[in-house]
């Protein structure tokens, strides 16, 4: 195993001074951070430090997927909640966007929550808003299979919407929850973005375009999903990015084509870091993909220290400042703003 899986990385030594400047005083969002029950605990706990020192200011903890039913979700809610509330010194469990800022300019790490799927709400919209009360402030609709919702990416069927989908879609954009086409199938998803009144996100979607994969989306939904006023998440999986391929170049490039497409105005960083990846291996050996998507190769993801190069590789591409501070977290703290209501 690439040992650079399992433990903190050595950032780059010869970033510039500047770049390092522009990295930490920007706004760095992770949109997805697997927190499951899954691995090392001594891995686990290394891994919310490991993100602060590398410069990110955001993270939206994955709770559960769609594997999981709605009195373990709660169970996990309950936990992570008690988790986070009770270190205040290092953490904020935000409720509005502006606490994002709040977060980065007293030194902690701003914490929200989400769900790879929708199979918690057991078919019952009244429980949007009880789990955004709680801190869920994104779900995806479909988490490979399908649901009540509709069809996962990994699905032999590509249906679209259901009625209850629908339903759910206008409930999520009432209650100010992101609505989010990860992993969902490709017709369900366009079906989303149709529905919806408020951006809608992919938050870690790769481009099919460059690495076939059905994990990976292809170009008119990540266009459809701009004209949402939404964005993609880039993900630093290696099988998503390439032949297990997690360098920070191959990063870059999935943003150079995002940018091409949609524009910089349309990207963020969904990097889905796996800590422990012997055991999430175990995990993925029973996913199964119908067209295209292997996961017997996972091994490599792009690790937290890599994100200051990954700034550098930006300006030295000739990215402006501005589009590289809209990439790091701008750009989520705008659909965050937009879509995001306070808990009543």
């Amino acid at each position: 195993m690439n040992p650079e899986t399992t433990a903190a990385r050595e950032p780059a030594a010869k970033i510039p001074a500047a770049t390092r400047e522009l990295h930490s005083d920007a706004l760095v969002c992770d949109l997805v951070l697997p927190w499951t029950d899954y691995g090392s605990r001594e891995l686990r706990e290394q891994t919310l430090p490991r993100l602060m020192a590398s410069g990110v200011d955001f993270v939206s903890l994955t709770l559960a997927s769609d594997a999981e039913f709605q009195a373990e979700v709660f169970k996990k809610i309950a936990r992570e909640r008690r988790f986070v509330l009770g270190q205040p010194d290092r953490f904020l469990l935000i409720e509005t966007a502006d606490d994002i800022l709040a977060a980065k300019r007293d030194g902690k790490l701003a914490v929200s929550f989400n769900l790879q799927g929708t199979n918690a709400l057991a078919g019952n919209l009244d429980m949007v808003e009880t789990l955004y009360k709680l801190g869920v402030r994104q779900t995806l609709m479909a988490y490979n299979k399908k649901n009540f919702v509709g069809d996962g990416c990994h699905e032999r069927t590509d249906c679209g919407l259901s009625l209850f989908g629908v339903e759910l879609v206008q409930e999520m954009n009432r209650v100010g929850m992101i609505v989010d086409c990860s992993h969902t199938g490709y017709r369900t998803s366009m079906e989303v973005m149709e529905v919806s009144s408020e951006p809608v996100i992919f938050s870690h979607s790769n481009p099919r375009s460059l690495w076939e994969h059905d994990r990976n989306i292809r170009d008119d939904q990540a266009k459809a999903c701009a004209k949402t006023g939404g964005l993609v998440g880039v993900v630093g999986v290696g099988i998503f990015m390439g032949d297990d391929d997690a360098s920070t170049g191959t990063l870059l490039r999935q943003i150079d084509f995002y940018a091409e497409l949609i524009g910089t105005e349309h990207i963020a960083l969904g990097l889905d870091y796996v800590y422990d990846v012997d055991d999430m291996r175990r995990y993925m050996a029973g996913v199964k993909s119908p067209a295209g998507g292997n996961y017997k190769n996972m091994t490599n993801f792009f690790q937290p220290e890599q994100l200051p190069e990954l700034t550098e590789a930006m300006i030295s591409s000739g990215y402006s400042e501005r589009a590289v501070r809209d990439v790091l977290g701008e750009n989520f703290l705008r659909v965050a703003r937009q879509v995001w209501r306070k808990a009543a």
